[in-house]
């Protein structure tokens, strides 16, 4: 079953990091994700940018408003993702929990939904 894995992390405990804690964490972030896709777990990962780059685009009566985002009253921000499969939740939580960046941060597991239902999205 394959799950979306969200790694919610504060920019500013990032950034608070020396430059041998961050390329410590950094390469084993690299190194963890070696491993899940050598096992087969991994299908894909990206990081994300500054949320200070995101922008958030609504449609209402057919008209397009872009803000500056996201206004989350939460100092977490998504600062990336993976996409796993795993036999379960409960290994879906393990692969999620063993990730670096849990440490600092938390991380969203949410199984996919294969196709839109027609009875209807939740």
């Amino acid at each position: 079953m394959k799950y979306l894995c969200l790694a919610y992390e504060a920019e500013q405990d990032l950034k608070s990091l020396s430059r041998e804690e961050w390329l410590a964490l950094r390469q084993e972030t690299l190194d963890y994700v070696a491993a899940l896709r050598e096992r087969g777990e991994l299908i894909d990962t990206q990081a994300l940018q500054s949320p200070a780059r995101a922008r958030v685009a609504r449609v209402r009566d057919g008209k397009r408003a872009v803000t500056d985002g996201p206004f989350a009253e939460t100092k977490e921000q998504i600062g990336g993702f993976f996409l796993i499969e795993a036999r379960d939740d409960e290994h879906a939580l393990e692969i999620a929990a063993n990730w670096p960046s849990a440490r600092i941060g938390g991380i969203e597991v949410r199984p996919i939904e294969p196709e839109l239902r027609e009875e209807g999205r939740y």
